[in-house]
């Protein structure tokens, strides 16, 4: 994960990082900070609170070139002592996202050259390197140390680099890891998001794999790590979204919560019909899949395991999921005539984007993203997309990243079909009129708060809970699940109900409550009877059911109804009250819903 920041300006840039820290934040909370070249030394400031403390750090200081950083620990502990930026020899100061995977061979041999190391990570191995090529050279040349020292490093990186004796100058290098340079007015900047810089510069371009970027107020110098001059491709900035105010909420997770009716309105933009183009796709494109492989990670691998149900019950494709971590370090029997579908909120995930590139290594052409950012590394390298229109999320917990993956996935369900000639016209015609009536559906669903706050109470005095569900509400569950203990620190499983006899009701007790999704569809009598093998010992279940299950509450049983079935789109539905049941339990608990430790909205390393 982590946010890197870089600025080289005729004015002060500690303004500049600071709030490019703050829109950074997402990426990692763990410790921040910032450097400076300030007259003829380099000077820093670092915390492990938020950046709110390091802006009150850098009241006092000022400088014309910076690095900044906010991070989520890997190597070493969340201290002062292992936050960025690193220094060598008061000379070299540097930041750095992603896994050096060679770094012990490399910190043993540069201890053996008399180098010191001030912490644990894995970054200061880089510093001390650069440093060790810098000062050898007869005229020192800050780029060309850094080219030198990035074929050394195993592994995905982004870092920027300043130099104590090269004022005016910031050097940015790239391997795996996303990093921008964007643009100003005699002012440039480095930036894992040009997010970061909206507020500053008017064009960016993405560094591609290997690229060295050598920034001054007056120009920027791209090159290969050959040191050959590079053209990338200037585009706008995107510009800060209004979106990213809290406004009246008390959370931006319960704003986002809250959001999901708008934001499903725009994934489904003027959609009226299961089209080929919604994908950029054409009818000879896809005329001859047989297959779809999805591969995706936490939250996005619950929406793709969702999809797998749809797809093969509407289309009548095989479909495979997998976690993408897990895909490319296993033998597999590569089909080039699949559908290798990836999906990514971010579009930026470390493992996401490795699988993606295995497949396509493997010979799969055919790719599809369905992302929320447009300008993402996923959506640069697929042959499709799929644009997901949830907005920014600034929580960590995804809500409406998620359901808006999964109205993008059921929409390639129904695409697929079509192009299979097995969906009819009144099927289609159904499938919109659904699709078109879940924004007020939805808001049905969100109207059950006050019911669901009052469950919240219960669930923040336990330590543990267990989700069920069945077919194509088992996913929901496990969202359910994660969502808990993402936020509030619960202990929180998932399993299909029907495996209750096999393992877990040994767990079940008084003190274990037990969430049901209960919508009324094929396999609901079977789930009653699991729901009462719970009751039977003593469990208590709190059971989301469509209003027509004939589910009541009894001793033992607590029901929430929810206003209306809704067929094939009813995961859509069920996994809203999980949301609010997590958010609500969280801040009865008093954690720290946006941030919950130990996690980071963008997860940019293996």
């Amino acid at each position: 994960m982590c946010g890197i920041v870089g600025a080289v300006s005729k004015k002060n840039v500690v303004s500049i990082l600071v709030e490019g820290l703050r829109r950074l934040e997402y990426r990692g909370y763990d410790s921040c900070g910032f450097a400076l070249l300030s007259g003829q030394e380099l000077v820093r400031a670092r915390t492990t609170a938020r950046v709110a403390d390091l802006a009150d750090q850098g009241q006092a200081m000022s400088g014309n070139v910076g690095i900044a950083h906010t991070r989520w620990a890997t190597h070493g502990k969340p201290d002062t002592v292992n936050a960025h930026p690193h220094f060598s020899g008061d000379l070299i100061g540097l930041v750095h996202n992603g896994i050096i995977e060679n770094y012990e061979s490399l910190r043993e041999e540069l201890k053996a050259a008399g180098y010191v190391f001030a912490s644990q990570t894995d970054t200061e191995v880089i510093a001390h390197l650069i440093h060790q090529t810098y000062i050898k050279m007869s005229v020192r040349d800050l780029a060309k140390a850094v080219q030198a020292v990035v074929p050394k490093l195993h592994g995905a990186y982004a870092i920027a680099v300043i130099a104590k004796d090269a004022p005016g100058l910031l050097v940015g290098a790239r391997v795996g890891s996303p990093l921008v340079v964007a643009y100003g007015a005699q002012e440039n900047f480095l930036a894992s998001d040009a997010l970061a810089v909206s507020d500053h510069a008017s064009m960016m371009a993405y560094l591609e794999e290997g690229d060295i970027a050598v920034l001054t107020t007056d120009q920027v110098i791209i090159t290969d790590v050959t040191g050959k001059v590079q053209e990338r491709t200037k585009k706008p900035v995107p510009t800060q979204s209004a979106e990213v105010d809290l406004g009246p909420y008390q959370h931006y997770m319960q704003k986002e919560i809250f959001e999901q009716p708008r934001a499903v309105a725009d994934t489904l933009g003027h959609a009226e019909s299961a089209e080929l183009s919604l994908f950029g796709a054409t009818e000879v494109d896809w005329k001859n899949i047989d297959s779809v492989l999805i591969l995706a990670c936490g939250t996005s691998y619950y929406a793709a395991s969702t999809a797998k149900y749809w797809i093969e019950d509407v289309a009548g494709i095989s479909t495979q999921v997998e976690i993408a971590s897990e895909y490319r370090y296993r033998k597999t029997v590569p089909n080039p005539r699949s559908l290798v579908v990836v999906v990514s909120q971010s579009g930026e995930t470390a493992d996401t984007l490795a699988a993606l590139r295995h497949a396509q290594s493997l010979g799969h052409q055919q790719t599809l993203a369905v992302c929320n950012v447009a300008t993402s590394a996923m959506v640069r390298e697929t042959k499709y997309q799929f644009l997901t229109h949830a907005g920014t999320e600034i929580g960590v917990a995804s809500t409406k990243a998620f359901t808006t993956q999964l109205v993008g996935l059921y929409l390639l369900a129904l695409t697929l079909a079509k192009n299979k000639q097995c969906l009819t016209v009144e099927q289609e015609r159904n499938a919109f009129n659904h699709l078109r009536h879940l924004p007020s559906a939805i808001h049905a669903v969100l109207a059950l708060e006050p019911q669901i706050i009052a469950w919240s109470e219960i669930f923040a005095q336990c330590e543990n809970a267990l989700f069920l569900g069945r077919g194509l509400h088992y996913p929901i569950a496990l969202e359910g699940a994660l969502k808990l203990k993402e936020i509030s620190y619960i202990h929180a499983e998932a399993y299909p109900a029907g495996e209750l006899k096999h393992g877990p009701l040994a767990l079940v007790t008084e003190q274990m409550p037990v969430v049901t999704v209960a919508p009324n569809d094929a396999l609901l009598e079977k789930l009653k009877s699991n729901m009462q093998e719970v009751k039977a010992r003593g469990g208590k279940l709190f059971v989301f059911a469509d209003s027509d299950t004939q589910i009541r509450a009894e001793d033992g049983i607590h029901v929430i109804r929810m206003p209306e079935h809704y067929g094939d789109l009813s995961p859509i539905l069920h996994v809203i009250p999980l949301q609010l049941l997590a958010y609500h339990t969280a801040c009865a608990r008093g954690t720290d819903v946006d941030k919950p430790r130990n996690l980071a909205k963008s997860v940019t390393v293996e």
